[in-house]
């Protein structure tokens, strides 16, 4: 079953990135070649009557994507006529039918929180003092009701900044900047107690966070954006704590880590697995556009880039990047794939 919900999440996740790249593509009048669903050998393919594109889907579903005529130079297949290429196509429609898949997975994102936070209520986001236990060293100095507003003097302004911040400084004495319900803000100096879980030390402060809710449509909305935003500053900020170092790629997951997240989730129950859904398409929207060689945002910055210089960059000198980007890519995936895979033994 975790299988099959691997399979489903991450298809999900891929079919509706590459739907905004095709539904753009047809609307401006693109030749198609092939829609397709997972990488790899084809398990199945179709074509719909009138209509030059092959449907597929692949063995292995950790990707998919759409083959376009002209899509990084002049086509050398002289039968699609040169009004059908991409790269003929005005500069708007080149760039939105590029940036579509980034907007599309955004857009069933919040769809999806929207649906979490209808049928689970939705919770403000900010980061209050449910509960604190005796023993530990959040007992002395932190009360129920009090909001943590800084850690180590870092602006944490939700739960998921908080969450990170925890992460950064795992392990390590922390010092709190807390709004009491008096209104008054105090700093604590909290250092963690080890404890061992199923024989592994883990660090305790000894608090819980709020978990109260409100329900309602207007609640649901006001959940699913604010929620996006905060998980999309979040997702910038790992990138800016890799690149200073203050995080390991060994925290990163591959496709093999996501596998055990989504089994955890189905046992969670179908409102998870929908939030670990809109958290995926969150996820593959940041990444993609991100200016880097071989996402769509790469892509997009030479669009930039022509626009800003008045011409085209040579296509040779984009593909190259490209597939430079591609290759380092590739062989990143493999480094986080053999830690998902160390993972599992430990």
């Amino acid at each position: 079953m975790t299988l099959l919900y691997f399979v489903l999440v991450l298809g999900i996740t891929v079919l509706i990135h590459e739907l905004g790249h095709f539904l753009f593509a047809k609307r401006f009048g693109v030749y198609v070649y092939e829609f397709s669903i997972g990488m790899g050998p084809k398990i199945f393919s179709f074509h719909r009557k009138n209509d030059e594109t092959v449907y597929s889907v692949r063995l292995l579903p950790i990707g998919g994507f759409v083959s376009m005529a002209g899509e990084d130079m002049e086509d050398a297949n002289q039968s699609i006529p040169t009004d059908k290429q991409l790269v003929s196509k005005k500069w708007y429609q080149r760039f939105l039918t590029i940036a579509a898949g980034v907007l599309f997975n955004f857009a069933l994102a919040v769809i999806l929180l929207f649906f979490v936070g209808l049928m689970n209520g939705s919770t403000t986001g900010v980061a209050y003092i449910d509960s604190v236990e005796p023993e530990y060293p959040a007992y002395e100095v932190l009360q129920p009701g009090d909001q943590i507003v800084k850690v180590n003097g870092t602006k944490v302004h939700s739960v998921d900044r908080l969450s990170l911040e925890l992460q950064i400084h795992h392990g390590q004495e922390i010092t709190f900047t807390v709004l009491g319900e008096d209104g008054i803000e105090r700093i604590e100096k909290i250092a963690p107690k080890t404890v061992k879980v199923d024989g592994v030390d883990t660090y305790v402060y000894g608090f819980t966070l709020s978990s109260e809710v409100d329900h309602g449509f207007f609640s649901a909305i006001r959940y699913a954006f604010t929620k996006i935003f905060s998980l999309l500053e979040q997702m910038a900020l790992i990138i800016f704590y890799l690149i200073t170092g203050k995080l390991s790629l060994n925290s990163l997951a591959g496709p093999v880590g996501i596998f055990n997240i989504v089994g955890e989730s189905a046992r969670a129950g179908f409102v998870s697995l929908m939030y670990l859904t809109a958290y995926l398409c969150i996820n593959v929207g940041f990444i993609n556009f991100i200016p880097l060689p071989a996402f769509d945002g790469g892509r997009l910055l030479f669009l930039i880039i022509e626009k800003i210089k008045g011409s085209r960059v040579k296509p040779e000198i984009e593909n190259m990047v490209h597939s430079i980007g591609f290759i380092l890519l590739m062989i990143l995936m493999v480094f986080i794939t053999y830690n998902d895979i160390l993972r599992l033994f430990h």
